[in-house]
């Protein structure tokens, strides 16, 4: 079975039982982790992390959309860049492992 999600403090709390370490400093640890992750893709950079994976900035250009509410009137969807996440091989395989219900 998947569960749901797992949030930032889950991750907290599990590093810090695993770790002997306090909530306060793990959690300082993790958004300082997630804070470089984030600056590094503002400034164009990949973010390759080992058996885990890639993050990496797609520009997506600027189309026609539709407004669900609204069909008939077409709207303009801007140039944006978006995060994509290539997962690494070891995460690979022990996806292919997940059954599903």
């Amino acid at each position: 079975m998947i569960a749901s999600k797992l949030t930032k403090k889950d991750i907290v709390q599990t590093v810090s039982a695993g770790s002997g370490t306090s909530h306060a400093d793990v959690m300082v640890l993790v958004q300082g982790v997630l804070d470089c992750i984030i600056r590094a893709l503002e400034n164009g950079k990949t973010v390759e992390l080992r058996n885990f994976g890639v993050f990496e900035i797609q520009i997506r250009q600027a189309r026609i959309g539709r407004n669900p509410n609204k069909p008939s009137v077409p709207i303009q969807i801007p140039k944006q860049a978006v995060v994509k996440f290539k997962a690494g091989k070891s995460l690979r395989e022990k996806l292919k492992k997940i059954r599903y219900s």
